[in-house]
């Protein structure tokens, strides 16, 4: 399996690596959500603003998390991330993730290690190539001539 990513680049001006996933929200519809990969990220978690958008019941997590700016506000949201593979088939990882309420906190979802880890992550800004490789999928490193 191969799920492709993309060179975003934000309002501050910056490529960032990203991959976009759908997720479905309390009216049925599908929100498109982008991810930066986060190799730092230990979990994913919801931005305040796909959170809000989702509309999905919420529980309050057990642990707060946090980052540079010290933890803030934590829920939990049941619910399933559908990514797009390279042979238009669809990758789902449902549970229960991570999300702040406080828009501050973070401005984008992030895509941590519980969904990467399944994977082989490749983020490699020269060769402008972004992607998770599963089962099916390798890679090599070489030498150049």
């Amino acid at each position: 399996m191969l799920l492709p990513g993309h060179w975003f680049l934000c309002d501050d001006g910056t490529l960032r690596p990203i991959f976009r996933g759908k997720m479905v929200t309390h009216e049925g519809s599908m929100l498109l959500v982008e991810f930066l990969a986060d190799t730092g990220a230990d979990r994913t978690v919801l931005c305040a603003a796909v959170l809000e958008r989702l509309g999905l019941p919420t529980l309050v997590a057990p642990v707060q998390l946090g980052g540079v700016g010290g933890s803030t506000g934590t829920v939990l949201v049941d619910t399933a991330i559908h990514m797009l593979r390279d042979d238009g088939g669809i990758a789902i990882f449902r549970g229960q993730f991570a999300a702040f309420k406080e828009p501050e906190a973070l401005d984008m979802s992030v895509l941590g290690r519980d969904i990467s880890n399944l994977f082989a992550l490749i983020v490699d800004r020269p060769r402008d190539l972004i992607c998770l490789l599963g089962t099916g999928h390798q890679y090599s490193i070489a030498l150049s001539p």
